[in-house]
This record gives structure tokens, sequence and C-alpha cells, in this order.
């Protein structure tokens, strides 16, 4: 069975290749920044049923299965969103170094015979980030699009001290939880 991955994400894109789900790939863009949301979770999910709302209008869920997702970081209380320009990257990226960082993400699959909405979490303890390094990370331009300007198949990996939960919510999509839905 192949399903429509509503993102424009590369990420999302390989973890679907690696999982073995046959997918094309097209979207309908949704605007996050005038969420208002108590908390990353609350965020997370708004922004997530924003995506669904609008690619479920553009393309429905008869011909393929639709599949939306976003993900938010947060440490130390804070959302990290992504990061506007470079000093705005490495704020965000301090608030991380050396503290707890959670990246959780939100996904809607929709088909003719079954809908889920699923919230994981994924929390990293991160070492203190070695400032040339960052430095380096800043200014390859990298951390451009990624929430909380994170990476953690990349810059971040080398900083993990500690993980609960699974790589793929980190990185965008629980393709665990999605598996046991979708049959290839």
């Amino acid at each position: 069975m192949r399903i429509r991955l509503a993102s424009s994400s590369k990420t999302r894109s390989m973890l679907l290749q690696h999982a073995g789900i046959e997918f094309i790939q097209e979207s309908v863009d949704f605007d996050e920044e005038n969420i208002v949301a108590s908390s990353p979770k609350n965020f997370v999910y708004q922004a997530t049923m924003g995506k669904y709302e609008a690619n479920i209008k553009a393309f429905g869920y008869e011909d393929y299965p639709l599949l939306v997702a976003d993900t938010v970081v947060t440490s130390q209380g804070k959302i990290l969103r992504k990061a506007k320009c470079i000093d705005d990257a490495r704020n965000i990226l301090m608030t991380q170094s050396g503290n707890i960082t959670s990246i959780i993400t939100c996904m809607i699959y929709h088909a003719k015979d079954c809908k889920i909405i699923d919230m994981s979490q994924t929390d990293y303890l991160f070492k203190e980030f070695d400032m040339d390094d960052l430095e380096r990370y800043l200014t390859s331009g990298e951390w451009r699009g990624k929430a909380g300007a994170c990476m953690v198949e990349g810059f971040c990996k080398p900083y993990i001290k500690e993980v609960r939960g699974y790589e793929s919510t980190a990185m965008g999509l629980c393709v665990e939880v999605l598996q046991t839905f979708v049959t290839s």
C-alpha cells in the first residue's frame, strides 16, 4: 500500500524509505506562526491538526492514506521553534547544551479503514556542546528548518549522554508506531 506523506521533510521521507513504506510526497503549507499554546504538546498537536486540515482539504484520503506530522523541541520549559537566524539558532542550541531536551512528534494517519493520532516523545540528555563545533554547525546552515535547530542524527549525536524513546520520533516521525497500521 502506498501512502501520501504530506510533508516536504527529507528526513521524514528517508524514515519511510528505511521502514520500507511506499509513499508519494506532496503537501500544502500550513503557517504555524500564529499558534498560541500552553505547552509543547498542545503546540505540536495544534500544528499537526492545522497541517492535517489543510492537506485533507487538498488531497483527501480516498486515493492514498494521508500522513501528516509535526515536531516540537523543548528544553528548560521552553518551546524551541525553528530558528529565524544564526543568532537565534545559537541561543536555542545553548538552551539544550548540558540539559535534557525533549523532542515531541505528533502524527495523524488517515486511511479508509482507520484514523490514528499519535504523540510520541524522545528525551535526550546532552553533554555541553563544544563551542568551536557549535560554530561550525551554525556556519554550515544545517540547522535551518529544524525544530529547535536540533539534529540528533547529525550535530547533536556525539553529545548524547542518554536517550529515552525512539530516534525516529526525534527525527520527525515515529515509524515504530506507524508500521503497526501500514503494511507495504
